[in-house]
């Protein structure tokens, strides 16, 4: 058995351009560039990575699910590339600072709900970190 090791989805080339599963969790991705070459991709596993900005991800028309746990995603408007994403039912994001406050600058209140926060900047999305996003 071989391992490989990606620090950078451009790493992968361009020719996956059927490839409907990618998981890459635990691989140091800081960023997501190239990630348009995978443009039929159904699924997308990048949980526990450095990850901060989505603004690759509205290339993924095809994308369904998306588990982004343990991120560093700090602006609960990164939400709003996930908008974009047209099909996408099921997201994970618990583990990012976006479930605290909503921005790096923000101080901790008290009604901030981030889970009411996703749904209004992704609204056709059904599953929220594994409950139904209509569960706010």
């Amino acid at each position: 058995n071989r391992a490989w090791i990606v620090s950078f989805i451009r790493d992968l080339g361009t020719t996956l351009s059927h490839l409907c599963i990618l998981w890459m969790a635990h691989c140091g991705l800081s960023d997501l560039d190239g990630i348009s070459s995978c443009s039929s991709l159904r699924e997308l596993y990048i949980a526990y990575n450095n990850i901060s900005e989505l603004s690759q991800l509205p290339w993924l028309d095809q994308l369904e699910v998306l588990d982004l746990e343990g991120n560093n995603i700090e602006d609960i408007n990164q939400m709003q590339y996930l908008g974009l994403c047209c099909k996408l039912s099921h997201l994970t994001v618990e583990g990012n600072s976006i479930c605290l406050k909503p921005n790096a600058e923000s101080a901790k209140e008290p009604d901030y709900n981030y889970r009411a926060e996703v749904k209004k900047l992704i609204p056709h999305l059904e599953y929220l970190d594994e409950i139904p996003a209509s569960q706010t």
